[in-house]
């Protein structure tokens, strides 16, 4: 089995930059996973592990299967090799090179009756991470990211979701492009914005059903207010007139899981 001890490596600064670039993950078809709990959902959400990397003194080899696909090389790594990867002191001594997986609409597979959450242009990685953690709690058909801000492999956006990259069925997608795929199925589009808006709980969602959020800065673009069957709100009480975006899609979402029963 091959062993790497030195951050020199050429092989380690190269998984550096897969780290830090989206540039290299487009490239390479590729992107790093750390954690046991975050590998094994990648693999049972149907992700190639390539390579996996490990800290014999964290994890042993008898574990290793656990976290590998058909032909997966196995590399052992030392302390500073593991320090200088990964992110997170807790991530239990292993790192999975994953292949990256298309991301199309027409990869979608929907339900009959699907329940889908779009984000458009979601600026922070952390508030991706948590939209898709949201999804996976409420175990909705699928997550679209229009007009997205970072590609859905950067690190801080696979480590926020705490896995949950890879529970959902996740596209991404220009608005317009998101809009036409959603008219074309028949799935009526809940914008949630400010403007000539109703509140939430005042609509049906037990058809199919998509709900869109945007920005707490600037919220929604104009197109989407214009194509929704309604735009909706969520009342405030207090002194402001917004609230972090995976909320109100927790809120939404939820709503929608009450009336279809679950």
């Amino acid at each position: 089995m091959k062993q790497i001890t030195s951050i020199q490596n050429p092989f380690i600064k190269s998984l550096v930059q897969l780290q830090e670039k989206a540039k290299i993950r487009k490239q390479t078809g590729t992107f790093l996973i750390e954690g046991k709990r975050e590998i094994e959902l990648a693999i049972k959400g149907g992700y190639e592990i390539a390579t996996l990397l490990f800290y014999p003194e964290l994890v042993t080899k008898l574990e290793l299967p656990i976290y590998t696909t058909t032909n997966t090389e196995k590399i052992e790594i030392s302390k500073d090799v593991f320090q200088k990867l990964a992110y997170r002191d807790t991530t239990e001594g292993v790192l999975a090179i994953a292949k990256t997986k298309s991301l199309q609409l027409s990869d979608l597979n929907l339900s009959k009756n699907p329940l889908i959450l779009v984000a458009e242009a979601p600026e922070k990685p952390g508030n991706v991470g948590a939209l898709l953690r949201t999804a996976d709690a409420a175990n909705i058909d699928a997550v679209i990211i229009a007009n997205p801000k970072s590609d859905m492999y950067n690190p801080n956006i696979v480590r926020s979701s705490v896995g949950c990259l890879f529970t959902r069925q996740i596209a991404t997608a220009t608005s317009e492009e998101a809009i036409a795929y959603l008219q074309e199925n028949k799935i009526a589009i809940y914008a949630a914005t400010l403007q000539d808006s109703t509140s939430y709980h005042t609509q049906n969602y037990t058809t199919p059903t998509a709900m869109i959020v945007g920005t707490e800065a600037t919220g929604l673009s104009e197109i989407w207010r214009k194509e929704s069957k309604q735009n909706i709100i969520i009342p405030m009480q207090g002194e402001i007139d917004s609230m972090n975006v995976s909320v109100a899609a927790a809120i939404l979402l939820f709503e929608a899981k009450r009336q279809r029963g679950f």
